[in-house]
């Protein structure tokens, strides 16, 4: 071995055999990184390299290790695949002939270098198909099949079937271009002649060997995969339904199986798919002894091979209607695969694959005419309802002993598992729609009252599950079983968590059934404020609370007293976690909102007061970890009070009428009278904590979250607001200080009472911001990105800041070209839109239009870098839109600068030439009307620059 640390072979290295094998060694063996880093690269550019065509060959010698041997054929398989227009058509024949004989050769040999050997004339047989190599698969089985002394006819007979199978795996990721593919792909469809006689054959012979058998299966489902028609498959789909009954080949019978049924194409072929179906209900019995003996692996695959057909061909097995009871015993064969016994993941994985093809069923049916439709709704309504009760019976919890051994992604998997069946059954609503919430309330109604039986909690909760699931996503309000449920949930006696939180989200998904009707509340509000107290149930009970509070407010103020004071004794005793804390403050501010003003102060005062001490003694402390995070939860829960506290009732527009006729409440709103007694303090706090990102982050959430829901009523506070941000930015620049200023220019700018105080603060911002970009802003790209946002708020709601004498146009200007270099792409595309909105002011305020005729030329080419290369290509709509904003309101000059700056050598990038660049500029300033043409032409011009043109990873570009 080579010492440690002996350097990496130099870029500089000529691409012979004995540096490629030195390199190799170095990539599989060298323990430092850097060296395997720059030998890997090295050995990138020696695959590609002209000298491959020589050392690839020399490095398949026998003598050579694997790993060597492999790189040489991996070569190989690049230099056909990647570069086929460099090879002179008159070496065609000689490279054949040379692959066949190494494929030949290690036949016997290493399995990996084989594979990648039989990829290479894969791609080769791709390339010269149909014209140079017209029989090409043909002349594949014929070379193999020839007798050769020197190879066993086993190996020669695995080493073709190898061949094969990558043929069409070569072929669905081959480069070629679209017309050739198209081309390709008919000839190898008419080739499958020349495979699937010998691929029967061998699956057919009595002494083939199993490895052989599970060969010739992964080669036909390779196959299947170029859309040959489902009737030439046939007998290998039948040969494949036998070689099911081996245990051995079982898995690659199942996915050859699947394969074949699920292309596409193959729902043409009707009279074929009805064959299909006797022998895929023939593996019911296997089916059931699979599931008796937990074989689980077995069940799934059979499984797979009835959803597959059931799933890919509803459509056309339901068309036809005179085979209409062998289509209803598959689906009631993907029934008892839905019902499999056993509680998903632990004792079944299989219920699952089954459940999407119960929407593709529904769908199918309910696209027929209305003739069809009646006829196979009368047959499958009884399914649907057999399926709903299979589905709740699936979703029923394991025994309370058996889920607490279940480990921690267990249950995970089967919360999943439980959504999915929710969509389900929401679903199939639109098949059974009412009576479907009647089958399910009796079903409920008999299980608590049955006082013979006593049920199972994990009965009454999947059914609670079931209404849930539809309740939540279906508007239930004209449903006449509502009411009746309501009373029910009352009398559920709830022994067990999991119940409990079911109970909860139900009464949580009737919620806006319950704001039309008020008089059921009092029914389930106690359990809801009952749940409050304990810790399980937090996250059910506070997002019940929340949504009865949001949907019923107009009709909760008997009840506001209580639900404040069980709030108030939750939250002091610390039962929740800090989002749920959030969320229950977010509740109360939803209930305040509709009580009178003084008695929302009341309230507002005895729920704040307690937070309110313990700030002020915490204000007092030296700052630590601990207090800190008192600090942010205490400003946490008074920012998301103020979320929804809201009496002008903004978010009513969807409410009633006489909702809209409530007066609005005279005087000021009792959030500002919170906020301004608060205030003092809240200085106090920052005073100290001025370093620390997250307190100034809680404190300016705070107001930001007030402003955006009080809007105009939040005026009083505009005056001393600004006066602190501007303190606090003075101090020590932070984002989160720039994006409340933002939100208050946006607001309260274009109001002449509030100009003085924003313009004032935007001004301080202004240079403060300057000051931090001349001292270097490269570290603080938040800051920088906040900025942008502000400049560009600005300019779209009060373009006058820019005509203050004491703003420098100019320096502001320079900052956002800057801004837009910066390597963080939201930064970049912040910087983007300030110069978006800036150029089309260019005519209207003389200072901007000043600044641009003197420096757009350094912003042209700080955009064309950016274009070139130095930007992120998630940028370039961005860029896109200055050039196309330039040239709309500066043609003029664009038309110089352009030709001027794009004269410089290598500029935006080496790798586009002059006409390219003249081609470029010309389409830029021809396209002033279509913004999207430019985007195009950006999207285009950056790939040829970043020598990415025509490439794979332009693919999902």
């Amino acid at each position: 071995m080579e010492r440690r640390g002996e350097p990496a072979p130099q870029q500089s290295l000529e691409f012979t055999v004995e540096n490629v094998e030195k390199a190799l060694h170095q990539l599989y063996y060298d323990p430092n990184i850097e060296n395997k880093n720059l030998a890997q690269k090295w050995l990138m550019q020696a695959q590609v390299s002209p000298q491959a065509w020589h050392f690839s060959w020399l490095l398949l010698d026998m003598d050579k290790v694997p790993e060597i041997q492999y790189f040489g054929a991996s070569a190989l398989h690049i230099k056909i695949s990647r570069y086929w227009n460099d090879i002179p058509a008159d070496q065609y024949e000689s490279l054949k002939s040379q692959l066949f004989s190494q494929i030949t050769h290690f036949a016997s040999g290493s399995k990996i270098v084989l594979t990648r050997l039989c990829v290479a004339l894969a791609s080769l047989a791709l390339n010269m198909m149909p014209e140079a190599w017209p029989c090409a698969v043909a002349d594949m089985v014929r070379m193999f099949q020839a007798e050769d002394s020197n190879v066993d006819g086993q190996a020669r007979c695995l080493a073709l079937l190898e061949l094969l199978t990558v043929l069409p795996e070569e072929f669905q990721t081959s480069r070629l271009p679209q017309y050739r593919k198209g081309q390709v792909r008919g000839v190898l469809a008419q080739e499958c002649s020349s495979v699937f006689p010998l691929l029967e054959q061998l699956l057919q012979q009595q002494d083939s060997p199993s490895f052989i058998k599970q060969k010739v299966l992964k080669c036909f489902s390779s196959w299947v995969q170029l859309e040959i028609p489902l009737m030439e498959c046939e007998n290998l789909i039948q040969a494949a339904f036998t070689s099911l009954r081996e245990p051995e080949l079982f898995d690659t019978a199942v996915e050859a199986i699947v394969n074949a049924i699920s292309q596409p194409d193959a729902q043409r072929y009707v009279n074929t798919l009805l064959k299909l179906i006797p022998p895929v209900l023939g593996l019911q019995d296997q089916l059931r002894q699979a599931v008796q003996s937990r074989d689980m692996e077995m069940s799934h695959g059979i499984c797979r091979i009835a959803v597959a057909l059931g799933e890919s061909h509803s459509r056309s097995l339901l068309d036809q209607v005179d085979h209409w009871q062998s289509f209803l015993a598959l689906v009631n064969m993907i029934m008892f695969c839905t019902g499999i016994p056993g509680h998903y993941p632990v004792n079944e994985t299989t219920s699952s694959l089954t459940l999407t093809f119960w929407y593709t069923l529904q769908d199918d049916i309910l696209s027929f005419d209305s003739e069809k439709q009646a006829m196979y709704q009368q047959i499958y309504r009884p399914v649907y309802f057999q399926l709903v009760d299979v589905l709740l019976h699936k979703a029923q919890f394991p025994s309370d002993e058996e889920y607490s051994c279940w480990s921690s992604d267990e249950k995970e998997q089967f919360r999943i598992y439980r959504v999915d069946i929710s969509d389900t059954l929401m679903y199939v609503y639109e098949m059974l729609g009412a009576e479907l919430l009647s089958s399910l309330y009796d079903k409920l109604g008999r299980l608590l009252t049955n006082t013979e039986q006593p049920s199972s909690w994990q009965h009454t909760e999947a059914l609670l599950y079931g209404f849930q699931s539809i309740a939540e996503t279906i508007d239930v309000n004209y449903s006449d079983v509502v009411p009746g449920l309501i009373g029910l949930i009352p009398h559920i006696s709830i022994s067990n968590v999991q119940l409990a939180d079911t109970v909860m989200f139900t009464i949580g998904a009737l919620s806006e059934w319950l704001a039309d009707h008020p008089v059921m509340i009092n029914n389930v509000l106690p359990l809801v404020l009952q749940a409050l107290g304990n810790p399980e149930l937090s996250i059910s009970s506070v997002s019940t609370l929340k949504k009865i509070c949001r949907e019923c407010k107009y009709d909760l103020p008997p009840y506001a007293a209580n639900i404040v004071a069980v709030s108030q004794d939750v939250l002091m005793k610390q039962i929740h976690k800090t989002s749920q804390c959030m969320w229950l403050m977010q509740a109360l501010g939803f209930l305040l909102s509709a009580l009178q003003v003084e008695e929302i102060l009341k309230n507002l005062h005895s729920l704040i007061t307690p937070y309110i001490q313990q700030l002020e003694k915490l204000a007092d402390e030296t700052p630590n970890p601990s207090n800190k995070l008192a600090i942010i939860h205490i400003l946490g829960l008074l920012s998301n009070l103020f979320t929804t506290l809201d009496i002008s009732h903004h978010d009513d527009d969807h409410e009633s009428a006489e909702v809209k006729k409530l007066p609005v409440p005279q005087g000021p709103n009792p959030v500002v009278v919170v906020l301004q007694q608060v205030f003092q303090l809240i200085q106090k706090v920052l005073s100290k904590w001025l370093n620390d990102a997250q307190v100034v982050e809680s404190v300016c959430s705070i107001f930001e979250k007030s402003v955006k829901t009080l809007l105009d009523d939040f005026a009083p506070m505009v005056p001393q607001l600004c006066e602190m941000l501007g303190q606090m930015y003075s101090t020590i620049p932070q984002a989160s200080a720039i994006d409340l200023t933002r939100q208050l220019v946006h607001i309260f700018a274009h109001e002449p009472a509030h100009f003085p105080p924003i313009k004032a603060l935007f001004l301080l911002v202004t240079s403060v911001t300057l000051t931090l970009f001349q001292q270097g802003p490269r570290d603080h790209p938040d800051i920088v990105d906040s900025f942008m946002q502000l400049l560009a708020q600005a300019l779209k709601r009060k373009p006058d800041l820019f005509l203050c004498s004491s703003l420098d146009v100019k320096a502001v200007f320079h900052c956002g070209v800057i801004s837009l270099k910066f390597p963080e792409t939201p930064t970049a595309k912040s910087a983007c839109g300030f110069f978006t909105e800036l150029l089309p002011r260019c005519g209207e305020i003389p200072p901007v239009g000043q600044v641009v005729h003197e420096n757009g030329k350094m912003l042209l080419q700080a955009v064309l870098e950016g274009i070139g290369g130095q930007a992120s290509r998630n940028s370039m709509e961005q860029f896109a839109e200055i050039l196309f904003v330039l040239n709309k309101h500066c043609f003029s000059y664009l038309s110089i600068w352009i030709k001027e700056v794009m004269q410089q050598d290598g500029f935006p990038s080496t790798r586009v030439s002059p006409e390219q660049k003249e081609i470029f500029s010309q389409q830029i300033l021809r396209e002033r009307v279509n913004k999207r043409r430019v985007k195009e032409m950006v999207k285009e011009f950056t790939l040829l620059c970043r020598g990415l043109h025509g490439t794979e990873y332009t693919a999902d570009y």
